[in-house]
């Protein structure tokens, strides 16, 4: 009898306490989860398949666009992953913030001299170490903030800025099942063994450390606000995966074979079961975060879980990469290319988002852009806009929370429904820049001056056509160019382009005047005569041969010599038609001038290093810069220690090789010492077999 007493009256407490809980409003700071991939592709997701199915199975992400929207028309910032991951956590297209492209922070220089015609404008290294970051605002409104995973948000993977000097609370960095299989990847794979590092869980999964902090983060900080930027490593290259099960797995529903080489794979489409286990393997540390976050109890929140105040946004950097040299990837078909291009294929990205309050199963055909994040979170959390700071993309709190499928609810500061997006990309070999408006997309290819085998200047194409408020697919291929049909519809938008990227100050690619090929006034291009130093101050004295010089820019770096080194550009002052004059910034340890004429011709003196000698060589680009005289003798021995593990043979041969074809010829070595004796004899004493040119080899 007692015990049945107290046995009713814990039922009724507990039922008490259900109620109370159930009474309790939602905390009113959600949790975030952004999880970005790493170069997965708009096909490589299940959910996604359109026209020829995909091989892939992606189960967990498929039950993530089931609970929340599924984007249709969902793009990156950019089409490769740094600049992605610098405007998604500033909130800064990459035109503006001057970060256009992977690595950067170097000096403007063709990657052949001879070869290649243009060559990339100056980009930043790296996103400003004083950005006022979305992690950094979420900081200022009592969020903890946590990452694990790739960074890529500096000239490289480890050097300075960090995540815990962007405003991240906590950092991993581990590379887990990604790092590379040795000697190949078809060997080393999982076992059971305990004490393998990568042992195979219950599922046959390989341990992977990157999914489990974030795990750990989670459960370490779920009693606050958290915000957990997780950027996978996954699926970029190595393409690869520990599980031999899940890669004969692939092998069999492929109908395919292990390559005899490991390294190749030759099948087209989506034939690669390396890549097909990846994404799978993917797919099943995203559904590890999100059961973590559907069975764990909220601390802020009794009677509830994590998810139901956690905001879950899942998208990739860019699109897919659909090769590499001796390996097909993937497919984006039907989207045009993939990674290192603006077309469809390398900015069109999978974006599925769910959390309170969110509708589930929907499907939408608004535009999109990564940009959007910040904004967006910063509204879904009450987090106030930091003092000074704008937006290149809009807050998509309205869309998601209201109406998925309206545009009309994504709208410019001035009331105008967005429907236009660009992106700059004047890198790699595709040197273009792009503009969609509505249902129309243009490009605009910046190499096409008297070249045969390059695009016209302007492409047009119809992706789509709106009726009576719906879209129907026309041309997302991007296959049937419409610029000479519609030369005025091109025209408008190439200006609208103009007018957007002119805003944002942006950087355009320049001629190279020593290609061997022909170039309408490449004869024209000044030469620099001479140069003199007086403290801080530095004037050129150059002569025009034809065409204006029309811009300058002083290329200075602060850490010349050293392992990373980082360059800068500032601008240079035109003082008359054959002088130039520029300030070294402090702390300038070697620089170079930057002269732009009237055609885009680029004059660099001194000329840089290419970039195939740079990597061939490891040589320096302060090898062939000017030295700052008036460094402290300290910072002069700190630059060549740094140097000393480059053979002083190693830097003159870059100096003295004029033509950058990798020989010095006789009199290339004769002009680079001038003035001392018995130079015949000491090259033949450098030409071992007597070809008349001394390589790298011959003349360490």
């Amino acid at each position: 009898m007692i015990y049945s007493q107290w046995a009713t009256l814990a039922v009724v407490a507990l039922s008490v306490t259900s109620i109370a809980f159930a009474d309790e409003p939602r905390p009113t700071k959600p949790n975030i989860v952004l999880l970005l991939t790493d170069d997965l592709g708009w096909q490589d997701v299940k959910c996604y398949d359109i026209d020829e199915p995909s091989p892939m199975e992606t189960p967990n992400i498929d039950s993530m666009a089931d609970r929340g929207i599924k984007f249709w028309q969902a793009y990156s910032p950019a089409p490769t992953c740094a600049p992605s991951r610098c405007a998604i956590m500033s909130g800064n297209h990459p035109a503006r913030a001057q970060k256009t492209h992977v690595v950067g922070g170097s000096p403007p220089t063709p990657y052949n001299k001879n070869v290649h015609r243009m060559m990339e404008p100056w980009y930043s290294g790296r996103m400003p170490e004083n950005e006022m970051t979305l992690a950094r605002a979420l900081q200022q409104n009592g969020y903890v903030t946590g990452h694990c995973g790739k960074w890529h948000m500096a000239i490289d993977h480890h050097a300075f800025p960090q995540p815990e000097d962007q405003g991240f609370d906590w950092t991993r960095h581990n590379l887990g099942t990604t790092a590379k299989m040795k000697p190949h990847r078809l060997t080393g794979f999982a076992t059971e063994d305990a004490n393998d590092p990568y042992r195979l869980d219950e599922n046959g999964f390989a341990y992977h450390q990157n999914s489990e902090d974030a795990l750990t983060f989670v459960r370490d900080h779920s009693a606050q606000p958290f915000f957990l930027y997780y950027a996978t490593w996954l699926v970029h290259a190595p393409i690869q995966t520990r599980s031999e099960a899940r890669l004969l797995k692939y092998c069999k529903k492929l109908g395919v074979e292990l390559p005899e080489t490991p390294s190749e794979w030759n099948g087209d489409g989506q034939t690669n079961p390396f890549y097909c286990a990846m994404v799978e393997e993917l797919d099943y540390h995203v559904g590890r975060v999100v059961d973590l976050l559907d069975q764990t109890d909220d601390p802020r929140w009794p009677g509830h879980k994590l998810s139901e105040n956690t905001y879950v946004i899942f998208t990739s950097d860019n699109g897919a990469m659909e090769r590499h040299p001796g390996e097909i990837i993937t497919d984006n078909y039907p989207l045009d290319r993939g990674k290192i291009s603006a077309m469809e294929g390398g900015t069109r990205v999978p974006l599925i988002v769910f959390g309170p309050e969110i509708a589930k199963g929907v499907e939408s055909d608004v535009m999109i852009n990564g940009l959007d994040f910040y904004p967006t979170i910063l509204s879904l959390t009450g987090t106030p806009v930091p003092n000074n700071k704008s937006f290149d993309g809009y807050d998509l709190a309205d869309l998601l929370l209201i109406n998925p499928r309206d545009p009309a609810l994504v709208r410019e500061p001035d009331g105008e429904v967005r429907d236009t997006m660009v992106w700059h990309f004047p890198n790699s070999i595709a040197l273009e820049s792009t503009i969609r408006i509505g249902d129309y997309k243009l490009v605009r290819n910046y190499d096409h001056l008297n070249n045969p085998t390059a695009p016209a200047e302007l492409e047009l194409y119809q992706l789509y056509r709106t009726e009576d408020g719906k879209q129907h697919r026309v041309d997302i291929e991007e296959a049937n160019n419409l610029a000479s049909s519609l030369p005025q519809k091109a025209q408008q938008m190439n200006n609208r382009l103009s007018e957007i990227l002119t805003e944002m100050k942006a950087s355009y690619p320049y001629f190279n005047p020593n290609v061997r090929t022909p170039l309408p006034h490449k004869e024209q291009v000044c030469t620099v005569d001479a140069h003199h130093q007086r403290d801080d101050q530095v004037e050129f004295s150059y002569t025009e041969r034809g065409a204006v010089v029309t811009k300058a820019n002083l290329i200075y770096t602060l850490n010349g010599g050293e392992k990373s080194e980082e360059w800068f550009r500032t601008p240079a002052k035109l003082v008359s038609s054959s002088k130039v004059t520029a300030t070294l910034p402090q702390g300038t340890t070697h620089y170079f001038i930057n002269l732009i004429d009237e055609n885009n011709f680029l004059r660099s003196y001194p000329e840089v290093v290419d970039k195939t000698t740079h990597q061939k060589s490891n040589v320096p680009y302060s090898a062939t810069a000017l030295v700052n005289v008036n460094v402290t003798t300290k910072t002069k021995s700190k630059v060549n220690r740094s140097m000393e593990g480059q053979s002083k043979r190693q830097i003159a041969f870059v100096r003295w090789d004029t033509n950058r074809d990798q020989r010095l010829s006789f009199d290339e070595y004769k002009a680079g010492l001038l003035g001392q004796a018995n130079l015949e004899r000491r090259f033949k004493t450098f030409d071992k077999n007597n070809d008349g040119h001394l390589d790298h080899d011959e003349f360490k």
